[in-house]
């Protein structure tokens, strides 16, 4: 391939203990690609997530990001990554003592150099990225669930990331707001160049966002598909595919 690597993961174990969610796992996520880890419950997405973030370690394997690994680079490399990265979680998990400007502003004073003034005026344009330009001095419980994942996202992208990893996006999302996020993400892709991968289930986000994913199998423990999800619909290698594709929810 002629494409720029940024996540490579070769003969990737995923579990805890001896219990194994995924096995023999090996794909590539493409600077730009907005790339989808999709999949029914129970087959190891946001396990996962969690192996390409650092919330834990892979049983067997390799997960090389921006040219570490991940797995054997020293804890100082394997940091400097993780600060090249973002990540949004599936509620946002802001601080909700904390101003949503002061949510912002937490990553920028713990891993930049930057004066408070330049913090704060960082923290005021980055809401405004995210379409929450005056609501700086709002606390989280004073704004609805679609604005959390806004402000969620602004903090994701404080310290302008590489990557950005998103759990679950639209959970808890009504449809408009779900749709207004998804167009947001693929802004921030375009006009950014950020690489973004997002755990989902939902087929109107995989169709609507994603240009390259990987399908996985709970009861074969393996990756059944890769690729543009669209492309996956429309020559579907398989049976289970082609069923998740067409009505969503879980493989049965």
């Amino acid at each position: 391939m002629n494409k720029e690597a940024v996540i490579t993961a070769k003969n990737l174990e995923v579990g805890y203990g001896d219990y194994v969610l995924l096995h023999n796992a090996d794909y590539q996520v493409n600077k730009g690609d907005i790339f989808i880890i999709m999949g029914g419950s129970g087959c190891g997405k946001s396990s996962m997530l969690r192996v390409l973030t650092g919330l834990m370690p892979p049983l067997k394997g390799s997960v090389v990001i921006c040219g570490v690994n991940m797995v054997t680079a020293p804890e100082e490399q394997r940091q400097k990554i993780r600060e090249k990265s973002g990540i949004l979680y599936q509620s946002g998990a802001l601080f909700s003592s904390m101003t949503l400007a002061e949510n912002i502003a937490l990553p920028l004073q713990q891993y930049s150099t930057y004066s408070p003034e330049t913090i704060k005026e960082l923290a005021h344009l980055k809401l405004a990225l995210v379409g929450l330009a005056g609501f700086d001095d709002f606390y989280p419980s004073e704004i609805s669930g679609g604005m959390k994942k806004r402000a969620g996202l602004a903090r994701a992208l404080a310290l302008d990331p590489e990557i950005v990893y998103f759990d679950e996006p639209s959970a808890g999302l009504d449809p408009i707001s779900s749709r207004n996020l998804d167009d947001l993400i693929i802004e921030i892709n375009r006009s950014l160049g950020t690489t973004i991968v997002v755990v989902t289930h939902e087929l109107s986000s995989i169709f609507a966002i994603g240009n390259n994913s990987i399908f996985l199998d709970g009861e074969t423990k393996s990756i059944l598909a890769r690729g543009d999800p669209k492309e996956l619909l429309q020559n579907p290698p398989n049976e289970k595919v082609y069923r998740f594709l067409t009505r969503g929810g879980e493989n049965k």
